[in-house]
């Protein structure tokens, strides 16, 4: 099973992967590919803070993932 997720990459030198920006964010300019076990790291739960919201990444009962915040 794979998860797509989108990838921004911004040419800005002022721009720290780790800082949180509110400004537009382009649509998308390429994607990035990640298999859910290399996301999960062998956990059934992961949790993605994004700004100041966190999200609840699971492998269901059923193998399925599942986003919840």
């Amino acid at each position: 099973m794979n998860l797509m997720l989108d990838a921004i990459v911004s040419p800005d030198a002022d721009h720290t992967p780790s800082a949180y920006s509110s400004r537009p964010v382009p649509r998308v300019l390429s994607r990035l590919e990640i298999n859910s076990l290399e996301l999960l790291r062998g956990h059934r739960e992961l949790m993605i803070v994004h700004g100041d919201q966190e999200y609840r990444l699971r492998i269901t009962q059923n193998d399925k993932l599942i986003l919840t915040k």
